[in-house]
C-alpha cells in the first residue's frame, strides 16, 4: 500500500510502527481517556509525529487536538474534512408507524449506551415533564460495560416510575424514519467529535436539542438549541419550550435543515478522494456509481 488510512487507536499504534508508507488519520473526537493522563501525551505526539496528514472531523476537534499534543509543527498537517450525511434519504423519509401512531409529545435520542452520551440526563429530565410526554431511545450496547449502561437507564426509569413512559427500541435501521416520527431530538452527551446523530437530526426538520459541549456547540448553535450538560432542569425546559410552541418548533427545524445542508456526504467524499490524490502519485481508482 502507498497510503494507510487509520481511524481507531488500534490501527493508528500498527500503522504509526510501520515504515515506508504513507499514513494518515482522521480524529474523529474532542477527547478520549489517553487524554487524562498525562503520561499518555509523549506517546501520542509520538504517535501523530509519524503522521503525513491528521484529519479532524470539525475545527472543535483539531483545536483540542492541537491542545492537547503542544507541539507547533504538528499543527501544519492537521485538516479538517466534517462528517457528511446522505441528506436526501434523511429528508425524504416516511414516519416510523410505530412510532407516529403513539400519543402525547415524542422525544427522541438515537446513540449507543456508552459513558460519554449521559442518557441518564435525558430520563431525568422526562421526570419533569408532564405526563403526555413520552421517551425513545434508540441504539444498542456492544460491550459489556456498555450493557451496564443500559441496565443502569432501565433502572433509573423504573425507579422514577416511568417505565409506562421510557421505551428502549435497541439497534434500529429505520432511523431517518424514526426522526421523522419524533416531536423532538436530543442528545445529552458529555462530548462528541463531530455528531452524525446531531447532523442527521437536524436534516430531518425536527427541533434538535444538545448538551452545550465542544462537538456540538459548532453544530447546534444557532440552528437548534443547547442546554447545559448535565442539567435535567434545562432540559425539560428546552424540550417543553418546543413542544408547546408549533411555530418556535417549526422555525428551529427550518434553520436545522439549512445548516445540515453544508454537510453533503458527496461533499466528504470528495474532500476525501482529493486528499488520496494529494498524497500518491498513483491513480485512484473508485468504484462507478450505480
Amino acid at each position: 500500500y502507498d497510503i494507510v488510512h487509520s481511524h481507531n487507536t488500534s490501527c493508528q499504534f500498527l500503522t504509526a510502527a510501520v515504515s515506508g508508507i504513507t499514513r494518515f488519520t482522521t480524529e474523529h473526537g474532542t477527547s478520549n481517556r489517553r487524554r487524562n493522563w498525562l503520561w499518555f501525551r509523549p506517546v501520542d505526539r509520538w504517535m501523530y509525529g509519524r503522521y503525513q496528514r491528521i484529519v479532524c472531523v470539525s475545527e472543535e476537534t483539531r483545536q483540542a487536538l492541537s491542545t492537547w499534543l503542544d507541539r507547533p509543527g504538528l499543527d501544519e498537517r492537521m485538516t479538517v474534512i466534517p462528517n457528511g450525511i446522505d441528506l436526501e434519504g434523511i429528508s425524504g423519509a416516511t414516519p416510523a408507524e410505530g412510532l407516529s401512531k403513539q400519543e402525547g409529545y415524542k422525544i427522541l435520542m438515537v446513540s449507543a449506551f456508552r459513558p460519554e452520551k449521559d442518557q441518564q440526563t435525558l430520563i431525568r429530565a422526562l421526570a419533569k415533564l408532564p405526563d403526555q410526554y413520552r421517551l425513545y431511545l434508540a441504539g444498542g450496547a456492544e460491550t459489556a460495560e456498555h450493557q451496564r449502561i443500559l441496565q443502569g437507564c432501565k433502572a433509573l426509569v423504573e425507579e422514577l416510575g416511568m417505565t409506562e413512559r421510557a421505551q428502549f427500541l435497541g439497534i434500529r435501521s429505520d432511523i431517518p424514519s424514526l426522526l421523522a416520527a419524533a416531536d423532538v431530538l436530543v442528545l445529552s452527551s458529555h462530548h462528541e467529535g463531530m455528531s452524525l446523530s446531531v447532523l442527521e437530526g437536524l436534516a430531518s426538520g425536527k427541533p434538535m436539542i444538545a448538551s452545550d459541549v465542544e462537538g456540538m456547540r459548532e453544530l447546534v448553535s444557532g440552528a437548534g438549541l443547547l442546554f447545559p450538560q448535565g442539567d435535567a432542569a434545562a432540559l425539560a425546559a428546552r424540550i417543553r419550550e418546543v413542544c408547546e410552541n408549533p411555530e418556535k418548533a417549526r422555525e428551529i427545524g427550518i434553520r436545522g435543515k439549512e445548516r445540515a445542508g453544508q454537510y453533503d456526504l458527496a461533499r466528504t467524499v470528495q474532500n476525501y478522494y482529493d486528499l488520496y490524490r494529494s498524497l500518491t502519485k498513483r491513480p485512484i481508482l473508485c468504484p462507478k456509481r450505480k
